[in-house]
């Protein structure tokens, strides 16, 4: 069994309603492939999707929000964001004791995918159709039709 890692949202968060995408990787270190990234979907399919594959095969699956951007400025400001977590994450990595304060250096994410029950069994993956009618939901959504 893999692992699925995905954001916990509030039931009124306006990303749930947000297009999603699923990035499909290696376990552990010692696999070495390009990660797959898969969608857009909607969420529930995402996890679906996800859930069915991680269920059978050593991976690690991200469900995470599509978020599109609507000018160079927008993306340029994710990418600062971006850069600004990861110079604060290897700062907290480089004040880390050798041995100790271990708790700050694992992925909140990970974490928290660790901690969630096990289901008996995973949901059942979306059909085509049902695939289908969401690809064109989220399009009626980018559009400006839905």
């Amino acid at each position: 069994m893999g692992a699925l890692v995905t954001l916990d949202l509030p039931d009124d968060s306006p990303m749930l309603g947000l297009p999603w995408i699923i990035t499909f990787g290696p376990l552990g270190d010692a696999d070495e492939w390009e990660p797959v990234v898969c969608g857009p979907y909607e969420r529930p399919h995402a996890l679906a999707l996800a859930e069915a594959i991680v269920a059978e095969e050593q991976l690690m699956a991200v469900v995470e929000p599509l978020l599109p951007a609507l000018s160079a400025e927008e993306i340029r400001g994710e990418i600062a964001a971006a850069q600004v977590a990861a110079e604060d994450e290897a700062a907290q990595l480089d004040q880390a004791d050798l041995y100790g304060d271990f708790e700050d250096t694992i992925d909140e994410e990970l974490e928290a995918a660790a901690a969630q029950e096990d289901r008996a069994e995973p949901l059942a993956p979306p059909t085509e159709a049902e695939l289908r009618a969401g690809f064109g939901r989220i399009a009626a959504k980018l559009t400006g039709g839905g």
